[in-house]
């Protein structure tokens, strides 16, 4: 074993539990890595792959201190972090060789330079506000599509082009990258899920719908700030300088598009202005609003709701079966009145398009023909057109003409409906095909479609297919439909619990004879060195004496070596061994 090695693994078992699992975590260790004890941790962290993998994660001053501690000069204040990293010895010395061959030929560049933050002008804050405005209503799309139908996920993770072109043709911007950066923002803030190869709307996305615009602007801007890198982020709990954030990995060939991302979800969510050349450039204003949060207070959107349009809470409804609203509707209208019609625009005065597959998917949800009417009487300036209210009445008639249940029997999920010729359509239908949908006559003599796969999944896909469905309960009774959502992700566990029986392992061979285990894995290793190492020898007399050996062999309680003074050679007990120290490190 290398000196090195030895004193990194002194060092530690001398580490608390804590430190030691907030090393293994920042240098990648897995949690069953094959360590039997310390010095096969300090091997390990020390293995040039390991050091490889440890240095693109150094932040700018870290690097800086570690370069400067390769050259043999004062690491300064970055010492304590690269030792809790074990990039440092425990003492004052040279790097270990590992070390110190990595850093050799990386270079640092100069770091931009941070100024105080330039003074946006009116324009461009009111256009950052209006930024901020249409972002949480382009999430908003997202998140209610991806409430309808999971967004599928790539095996890289990303939502692919296929499944954004699904989104595009519902309305949302024509700009795949754009919806990359609108979607991280809503996974960062836990308002999306990835569960089973899909991204879900989560229960905190489910109550975030029903936000009002500056509340959602708020837990947007918080989520992105917790999920910022530990490098940006302040002690206070705010951000540092965005003109610095391209600098902070300088060995991190991953980073600089890292940080582009970050900057772009800041410019979205109106907290950076545009720069001078109108770019998304780190070099913009910050905005009146974006104070607050970086100083790590919380988001307040008190300033930015003076450049966005009140949210109004009635609508006009016209003959030709429209609905217009006068300015942003509150969230909780939208929504529900975007279960039984579709949006046709989302600009500030939005559009919306009551049709029969509209009113018939509302009804399909739980909603009632009393229940609609009141809705939109309470909520429009205008009263309810009377071809509203014809087309409402005829496809309240048409609902539950397809009815999704259970049999008690056989647990298979049953299709009914009244309307021969529509039963036979749905069995037909390509678009149904996955339900595996099969014909069956009951005991009664009923004609009904038979499947294995749920009632749930069986009635949505009826109703996104815009069949006139109900979902009725084992009685026949009509029963409310929800559509399920991705739970909260669980809290992830600490890292103390997630090294905790590696960590006890190391400390078990620690304590079984500490002196005599440091001791023969020096002499183990020296050995298959052949490594030249001054040993301290208790003589009988009580005295002690030193020898250097050429170390030759180990086993069976002995040390033999060729001593180096006499050119002899030489066997010792290990009992007699007080202690040895290299003379050459073969790793060197």
């Amino acid at each position: 074993m290398s000196t090195h090695a030895r004193l990194l693994a002194e060092a530690l078992s001398a580490r608390t539990d804590a430190q030691l699992a907030a090393l293994f975590r920042h240098r990648d260790v897995r949690p069953d890595a094959s360590w039997n004890d310390f010095f096969d941790a300090a091997e390990a962290l020390l293995d040039p792959s390991s050091v490889a993998k440890a240095l693109p994660r150094l932040t700018q001053a870290e690097a800086v201190g570690l370069s400067a501690a390769a050259a043999g000069a004062d690491p300064g204040g970055a010492a304590d972090a690269l030792r809790a990293l074990a990039l440092l010895p425990p003492s004052d010395g040279g790097l270990p060789p590992s070390i110190a061959a990595a850093v050799a030929g990386r270079r640092l560049a100069e770091p931009h330079p941070t100024g105080p933050a330039p003074e946006p002008d009116e324009a461009a804050v009111a256009r950052a506000a209006e930024r901020a405005f249409t972002t949480v209503a382009t999430l908003a799309d997202a998140l209610l599509l991806a409430e309808e139908s999971p967004l599928a996920l790539l095996a890289g993770g990303t939502v692919g082009l296929s499944e954004k072109r699904r989104l595009i043709e519902r309305g949302m911007p024509d700009d795949p990258a754009l919806l990359d950066d609108v979607l991280a923002l809503g996974a960062e803030a836990g308002l999306l899920l990835a569960v089973e190869r899909t991204l879900r709307l989560s229960d905190e996305g489910a109550a975030w719908l029903r936000l009002a615009g500056p509340e959602r602007w708020a837990r947007l801007v918080a989520g992105f700030r917790a999920a910022l890198p530990s490098a940006l982020r302040t002690h206070e709990g705010g951000w540092t300088p965005m003109l610095s954030w391209a600098d902070e990995h300088p060995w991190d060939p991953a980073w600089p598009d890292r940080a582009d991302a970050m900057i772009r979800q800041a410019r979205l969510l109106g907290l950076l202005a545009d720069g001078p050349d109108g770019t998304t450039s780190a070099s913009g204003a910050e905005t009146p609003w974006a104070r607050a949060p970086r100083l790590g207070a919380d988001p307040d959107p008190h300033p930015l709701s003076a450049f966005v349009p009140a949210e109004v809470d009635r609508i006009f409804l016209q003959n030709d079966l429209t609905a217009i609203a006068p300015g942003p509707l509150l969230p909780a209208l939208d929504l529900r009145l975007r279960t039984m019609a579709a949006r046709e625009s989302a600009s500030q005065a939005s559009s919306y398009r009551f049709t029969a597959d509209t009113l018939s998917a509302a009804l399909s949800s739980g909603e009632t023909e009393e229940g609609v009417l009141a809705f939109l009487e309470g909520i429009s300036l205008t009263g309810v057109p009377q071809p509203l209210r014809y087309l409402l009445a005829q496809s309240a008639s048409r609902h539950g003409q397809v009815r999704v249940g259970t049999d008690p029997e056989t647990g298979r999920t049953q299709v009914r409906s009244a309307d021969e010729h529509l039963l036979q359509a749905i069995g037909v239908d390509q678009a149904l095909r996955p339900l595996g949908l099969v014909p069956e006559t009951t005991v009664r003599g009923d004609a009904v479609l038979a499947t294995r796969v749920n009632r749930d999944t069986v009635f949505w896909a009826l109703t996104d297919e815009h069949y006139p469905a109900a979902l009725v309960d084992a009685d026949g009774a009509v029963e409310r439909p929800v559509r399920t959502t991705a739970a909260s992700a669980p809290a992830a566990p600490d890292d103390t619990e997630v090294y905790a029986a590696l960590i006890a392992r190391l400390r078990a061979a620690r304590e079984e004879d500490a002196d005599a285990a440091w001791l023969e894995r020096e002499l183990e290793h020296a050995a298959k060195q052949r490594a030249v190492l001054a040993v301290e020898v208790a003589m009988p007399d009580g005295t002690a004496r030193e020898l250097v050996l050429e170390v030759t062999g180990f086993g069976g309680g002995r040390l033999r070596g060729r001593d180096r003074a006499s050119d002899v050679e030489r066997t010792l007990p290990i009992r007699s061994i007080l202690s040895t120290r290299a003379i050459e490190d073969p790793a060197s």
